[in-house]
């Protein structure tokens, strides 16, 4: 078998071996970077819905409170021009 041109039987030369050691670990730290970027994202996606889950029971509750809601009722009465 030949690899690029080579019988497997002949040596390589040490730039030859060189490069071949340089582009293998130039391939694992690749894969070894997007897989930790992986989770990072997963977990950035997790971080985020939580705070949105948060903002959103915050902002429930207070507008279920009875002065934000007559509030609210009073604006939107104005603003369509149904108040006198």
């Amino acid at each position: 078998m030949s690899h690029r041109g080579l019988p497997r039987s002949q040596p390589w030369s040490l730039a030859t071996a060189r490069r071949h050691v340089v582009r293998a670990g130039t391939a694992v730290r690749g894969r070894l970077v997007a897989a930790g970027e992986a989770g990072m994202t997963t977990a950035e996606y997790a971080v985020g819905t939580l705070a949105a889950c948060a903002f959103a029971a915050l902002l429930i509750t207070v507008v279920r409170s009875p002065e934000i809601r007559d509030a609210l009722v009073g604006l939107i009465t104005r603003a369509l021009g149904m108040g006198a």
